[in-house]
């Protein structure tokens, strides 16, 4: 296995390269200019303003030809320097730490929370097909998979925080107080979780649905195992490896995908500064946040096929 991480890690290096130029490339092609956003309107002069201009794009690298640009970005990314934000007045890694942890938190909560809830849900469904149990979550998966997240969470305000007053409905706060900053991930959590529960569950029924049809099930019945030792031991652990792949693009997806869940509950999370970002021209944090992005699809992928040889011991990597 260690050979096989190894290689597609080397693998991967083209890959980034290409995706980072391409990155690149889209950003230097967005209309509009981050500089012309922080001059002041109180200079009327256009020696003066000129001069300014040429100081402001000095200092957040915007000057020179676009391979130079690159290069130079490259080797600050490398060593760990990521520019200054134009937005923001501050370096880049100091944004988004912060940010970065509420993300996380908040995309492996409702994570965690959700596949949880899959497997039990999906499980009992399966083993109960046909019954109210299984109709009444087979339409709760599909009403989740339909409705927009931004429309899940504008009810959860709507419900829980402006009718019944039980949560904030946003802004939340800057201090580190615990009990008030749970209480802003509460609403944020139950909508990211309400998308993947609706998702991954149905996944999880129809790999149990599929596996309890195999062969080696009515085998294992015939030699007399419980049915508990059948449905967790043989049937479970082979309807986990297509529910890897699910839960995994689901991280992966949560993090982007959170930008609007985020920003709809004014949750301090990477996804809220993104989009500031972009209607800011703040080159500097769009390209850190979309190469991290990139970084997590591409690793997740790897994690994916790792995933797969732990679930089962019958796959191999080559």
């Amino acid at each position: 296995m260690i050979k096989y991480i190894a290689k597609r890690l080397i693998d991967l290096i083209p890959v980034l390269i290409i995706i980072s130029i391409v990155l690149f490339a889209l950003n230097e092609a967005m209309p509009g200019n981050p500089v012309d956003l922080l001059m002041p309107t109180s200079i009327q002069n256009e020696t003066q303003r000129q001069e300014l201009r040429k100081v402001l794009e000095e200092r957040y690298n915007l000057t020179g030809p676009i391979h130079e640009r690159y290069a130079g970005w490259v080797g600050r990314m490398f060593s760990g320097e990521l520019g200054e934000s134009t937005k923001y007045q501050r370096p880049v890694n100091q944004v988004l730490g912060t940010p970065l942890r509420n993300t996380l938190i908040l995309n492996l909560g409702s994570t965690i929370i959700a596949f949880v809830l899959s497997v039990i849900i999906g499980i009992k469904s399966a083993v109960r097909r046909g019954s109210f149990y299984d109709k009444f979550w087979q339409v709760f998966s599909l009403a989740g998979i339909s409705l927009p997240t931004f429309f899940s969470g504008m009810m959860l305000i709507y419900f829980l925080a402006i009718k019944k007053s039980w949560f904030p409905p946003g802004m939340m706060p800057i201090n580190n107080d615990i009990g008030t900053w749970i209480k802003h991930l509460i609403l944020p959590t139950i909508t990211l979780t309400i998308g993947s529960l609706a998702s991954t569950s149905r996944y999880v029924r129809n790999a149990m649905l599929n596996a309890l049809n195999q062969d080696y099930i009515r085998t294992a019945r015939a030699k007399g195992l419980s049915e508990t030792k059948v449905i967790y031991s043989h049937a479970f652990r082979n309807a986990l490896i297509p529910v890897v792949t699910v839960v995994t693009w689901n991280i992966m997806s949560l993090l982007s995908g959170a930008a609007i869940t985020e920003t709809l509950f004014a949750y301090n999370g990477i996804g809220k500064y993104f989009i500031e970002s972009i209607l800011a021209r703040d080159y500097n944090v769009i390209m850190a946040l979309n190469m991290m992005y990139a970084l997590i699809t591409v690793f997740g992928n790897l994690v994916m096929d790792i995933g797969y040889s732990l679930v089962d011991p019958r796959v191999r990597l080559e």
